[in-house]
């Protein structure tokens, strides 16, 4: 069955009345494009239980239907391969994550590991709608809530010129984000626990913390960012590194930010599994981000021109880049759970685990 075939059909369930109940016909064809689906195995179909599968899944989309029409509406811009995602990745990946909550008996810590553009924003809240109708409450905390305050942040850019911008290894309160996931995963499910948040409009778009936020009863913390979960690697590495470390002063400073990145391994161990957002090409995140600063030119707000977007993604690849510290972990089931593959329209192409 085509892609857009599946989406026809899922649109046909998604308008009948929420029933636990599935025509023989729609049932059977679910079933089919379900065995031919060479991801289905990912998640655990097999001929033999097909049918249970195809019920749950069905009896969840026609429940969530309305509220992820309305996000994807007002967030992606419909797209009937919004429903085929949903019903191949997103739903099943819920199920999976809360019966990894329920096997634990304590909040589960989620890692999604993504660059810009790859989607980690939508993933978690399509993710924290469906569990919310699977019974679980999730929430979202980002690397980028783990920010050191404005006026750390001014103090080591002045003490090193090279951290023009906040986002590598060295700009984030390890210890803050340390203490906040320990009393995630310890919290009894009425203990209130304080989640950070920043500001990244502060001080002319510099980004300060703001009020954090107040949370309990949190089942799942879908934890994201753009390096969460990679680790350091050999020095050696640097000295055939790819562009843009080119010079000796851009090998020291690569250097320099794997050696802080040993720092974050503490925060890494509170993670219970670990999803990667891998795009299929790194190169598209400057792409995305141009088109991101192209949107809010359109509604008046400042935004970044070509030229400084290049430098400001160049200064991401300089500290961490993407060939030597993300690609390797497409292979490595010791960090990582599950791959989603990203195309250039943000959507997902393939999924498989490491191995």
């Amino acid at each position: 069955m085509a892609h857009t075939e599946l989406g026809d059909v899922l649109k046909l369930l998604a308008a009948k009345p929420s029933t636990p109940q599935l025509t023989t016909d729609l049932e059977i064809q679910l079933e089919t494009f379900l065995l031919a689906d060479e991801q289905s195995d990912i998640f655990g179909v097999t001929a033999s239980n097909v049918k249970s599968f195809v019920q749950q899944r069905s009896h969840l989309l026609q429940q969530i239907y309305p509220d992820f029409d309305c996000f994807c509406r007002n967030n992606l811009g419909w797209q009937t391969d919004s429903l085929g995602t949903l019903w191949n990745l997103w739903l099943p990946l819920a199920i999976d994550l809360a019966e990894k909550r329920r096997q634990l008996e304590r909040p589960l810590i989620q890692g999604i590991l993504g660059g810009q553009g790859t989607g980690k924003t939508t993933l978690a809240t399509i993710l924290t709608l469906i569990l919310k109708h699977l019974g679980y409450q999730a929430c979202s905390l980002s690397l980028d809530d783990l920010y050191k305050t404005y006026a750390d942040r001014l103090q080591m850019q002045q003490a090193d010129p090279r951290l023009r911008w906040r986002g590598p290894p060295g700009t984030h309160d390890i210890q803050l984000g340390l203490t906040t996931l320990q009393q995630l995963r310890s919290a009894e499910l009425s203990q209130p626990v304080q989640l950070p948040r920043f500001d990244k409009s502060a001080w002319d778009g510099a980004g300060d913390r703001t009020q954090p936020e107040t949370v309990a009863g949190v089942d799942i913390v879908l934890f994201e960012g753009w390096f969460v979960g990679v680790q350091p690697i050999d020095p050696i590495q640097f000295e055939t590194a790819p562009p843009p470390i080119v010079s000796s002063g851009d090998r020291a400073f690569a250097r320099e930010i794997n050696q802080r990145l040993h720092d974050y391994l503490p925060l890494w161990k509170q993670l219970d599994s670990l999803i990667l957002l891998y795009p299929a090409d790194y190169r598209l995140s400057q792409q995305w981000r141009q088109q991101a600063e192209q949107k809010m030119k359109a509604t008046g707000r400042p935004g970044m021109s070509d030229a400084e977007i290049e430098q400001f993604v160049s200064y991401f690849w300089r500290s961490l880049h993407p060939d030597l510290f993300i690609t390797p972990l497409r292979h490595n089931s010791d960090l990582v759970d599950l791959v989603i593959e990203i195309n250039p329209d943000h959507l997902p192409s393939a999924v498989y685990r490491p191995g």
